[in-house]
This record gives structure tokens, sequence and C-alpha cells, in this order.
């Protein structure tokens, strides 16, 4: 079996080496090769590759290279990691909509679609080369915006399944606090990317018992700490939001905080700056304890059941992945992206039944696919009034005098990676 990672030069891919290391068994990877255009970064992420498949005592092989066309031929799944513009990018997605009252995010309100504009044509650029390479091979989109990015692989015709690690990290969370094994742990997961809510969580499977009431009543304060939303809005709620659902929920608090503190691009980038030492160490034969505040947590357990659901080896039954609606939810159109608990094998996923969702939650879907539409348009076929119909759009934007400012400053700011602009 050969998985190659594009975006491989990410510090991220140290905890992703580390799960193929450790979970061999579930998906026996012969050949993995790491690809990126900064040859610095592969080497020093290579390197430590191997090491940590060595000290694990895995026999596949490590291949580094800049080369895409070679990287991706004959791969059986290939992970798509990358950031298009850097650091620096999202430094600047995360600042300039700060100037008009909005939030600074990497995949929320403008910055996010910023980074929709700038990730979506290189995607389906790799994509193609990926089809050209092996028709079957199955595409996993880790890259930010998720679901934009997955629904444009998918509309285009590609053998794609979007992943985010906030379903596993819930998964894990919620399996401490009630003292079971995570697979035991069902979310009743619903949303889009970045904007879901934990409905139920059963335990044992979709039939088992809803525990989610208890969870809340004897755990909300955790809960509710780890979201940052408070405990009284969960128990209102009944359900458990992802923490990107404090963007819309305290949007006002979370701006104000954003204007007094460093950036988390800059905390990153910080971080990446140490990391990348560290991975030169040539005695380093693990990931180090500072990755796990890089992000991503759990991200290769999920990457794993993923892909070894894909390509017929095994994996959990049960998965949350992004994937077409078809009516899954019945308010959305069939092509349109959600992120839900799907069954998933060699043919792809499929969406397992969702109860009725409450109205409070569905108008937010409702509104904001009804934004990525139009931020998917924008990205392939550019042009200033569509960037600014995507803005106005946005339910956390919303005024035509913010829109069109913002619509200007995404231009300037990201020229050099828009084609039409």
């Amino acid at each position: 079996m050969k998985l190659t990672v594009v975006g491989g030069g990410s510090t991220y891919t140290p905890e992703l080496i580390d799960g193929f290391a450790r979970l061999r068994d579930t998906l026996p990877v012969e050949e993995l090769v790491l690809v990126d255009p900064a040859a610095d970064r592969l080497e020093l992420v290579g390197g430590l590759a191997r090491r940590i498949f060595a000290r694990q005592g895995h026999a596949g092989r490590i291949v580094t290279t800049s080369d895409l066309d070679a990287g991706v031929d004959g791969a059986d799944a290939v992970l798509l990691q990358l950031r298009v513009g850097g650091q620096a990018a999202r430094q600047q997605d995360e600042t300039w909509p700060l100037e008009c009252g909005c939030i600074g995010q990497e995949t929320t309100g403008a910055g996010g679609l910023a980074k929709a504009l700038r990730t979506v044509p290189v995607v389906l650029d790799i994509a193609e080369r990926v089809r050209r390479a092996n028709p079957r091979a199955w595409i996993v989109d880790f890259t930010n915006p998720v679901g934009i990015v997955t629904r444009a692989l998918l509309q285009a015709g590609h053998r794609a399944v979007g992943l985010c690690n906030v379903a596993i990290g819930f998964q894990r969370k919620f399996a401490g606090l009630l003292g079971v094994s995570p697979a035991d742990v069902h979310l009743g997961h619903v949303g889009l990317n970045h904007l879901t809510w934990e409905t139920e969580v059963r335990l044992g499977g979709p039939e088992g018992e809803n525990v989610l009431p208890k969870l809340l009543g004897e755990h909300g304060d955790a809960i509710a700490d780890d979201v940052r939303l408070p405990r009284p809005l969960l128990d209102r709620l009944g359900v458990v939001p992802s923490y990107y659902l404090r963007y819309f929920y305290a949007h006002d608090e979370v701006v104000s905080e954003l204007r007094t503190k460093p950036s988390r691009a800059a905390e990153v980038a910080a971080m990446e700056r140490e990391l990348l030492r560290m991975y030169g160490d040539p005695s380093l034969d693990e990931k180090p304890a500072l990755l796990a505040k890089r992000g991503g947590a759990y991200y290769s357990e999920a990457a794993v059941d993923l892909a070894a659901a894909l390509l017929g080896g095994g994996g959990s039954p049960y998965q949350v992945v992004n994937t077409l609606n078809r009516g899954t939810l019945p308010f959305l159109p069939d092509d349109a992206v959600i992120e839900v608990q799907a069954a998933v094998g060699p043919s792809g996923p499929a969406p397992l039944p969702v109860p009725d969702l409450d109205p409070l939650f569905a108008g937010l879907v409702a509104n904001v696919t009804a934004y990525e539409d139009l931020a998917l348009e924008a990205a392939l076929r550019g042009g200033r009034d569509r960037v600014f119909r995507a803005l106005l759009a946005h339910p956390l934007i919303g005024q035509h005098a913010y829109a069109e400012t913002l619509t200007d400053q995404l231009i300037a700011h990201n020229r050099e990676h828009l084609a039409w602009a």
C-alpha cells in the first residue's frame, strides 16, 4: 500500500507519522511519500519521520520529494494538508477583518473566505494530477476550509472525503469523562465543517443509550470550559456545540479578545520555528510534547481509521466525515457537503440518518451553506462581485458596508494568490 501526504513538510506531519507507526496493523503502509515544495522543511520532517518508524519497528519506506507527480504516482490514497501562503497568509486572515469589527479567523468569516480563494484552485490542480496517476485513488482532505474544499473536489468528480479532528476530539473527551473506551462512544455529530453540534452521545453504537443528558448534568462545567461557552447556554441548548460556534454565539466578545492579544498565527509561527529546530536533532525519534500545542490532536488516528476503511483494510465501521448531503439534512441541497457520522467502506461514505435538526441549528446551517455555495463560486470563477456576494451572505458579516470594505481588503492582501485579481 502506498500513501502520499501532500504538504508533508508541515510540522503536523510527525503526528501523522506516529499514528501510521502505532496503528500499522490497521493500515499496513509499505511506502509513505511526503511531498512538499519547501525542501528544507521536508528534509527535517522526513528525517524525523524515518526515525519514528525505526524506533517503532515499522518496516515501511518513507520517501520525500518536491515532485508532486512522482509523489502521487501509484498512490492508493493521497492526504492533503497544505497551507497556500503559509503562516504569513494566515496572519493576514486573522488580522485585517478585525479592522471592521469582524472575526479574524483562518476558516470562518472573511479570513476563511480568503483561505478558500487561495486554496481551491491549488487543490483542484493537485487532484487532477492524482486522477491522472491513479483514477481509483482516494483523496482525504484535511486542508481548511474542509467543507468548501471537499465540495470543490466532489463537484469536480474526484473520489474525495473531508476530514476534521473536532469529532474525534469530542469522542476522546467524552470517553474519558464516562470512563469507557473511545470505540464505545458514538456521536450524534451534525452540521457543517467547523459548524457542528453533538446532539447525542450513544454508548456502543448508533442504537445505544444516549448519555448526553448525563454528560451535561455531571460534567457540564468541564465541557463548557473546553468549548469556551457558558455552562447555562449548554444547558439551555441541550447539546454540545463545537468551539467554533463561539465565533457565532459570542462574536463581539471574541473580537474584543482577538484585538488585545497576539494572533494564533503568530503563536503557531513561533511554535513551528521551535518544532523545526527540534526535528533537526538526530537523536529525536518520537513526536515532541510541544507538537500537542500545535493543533490537530488525534488527526493521525482519524486519518488512519478513514484511510483503512476506504482502502478495505479495516477501520471503524462509523466515522465522522465531510461528504455529500444526499438528503441527510432535507433542508439542504443534495450536493451540499455536511459533516456527520457515516458508514465508511471502499465505496466511500454513506451518511447515517440524522434526527430532525432543531430550527435554531438548522437555520444557521442553511445560512452558512448558502455562503459556502457563493464562496466556492468565487473560488472557481473569481471576480470582485462574487467575493462581495459571499461576504454579504456570511452571517458574521451581513452588512453591505462591511462587505464592501472586506472585499477590497481581501483582494489587496491576497492578490499574489488570485489569478484573476
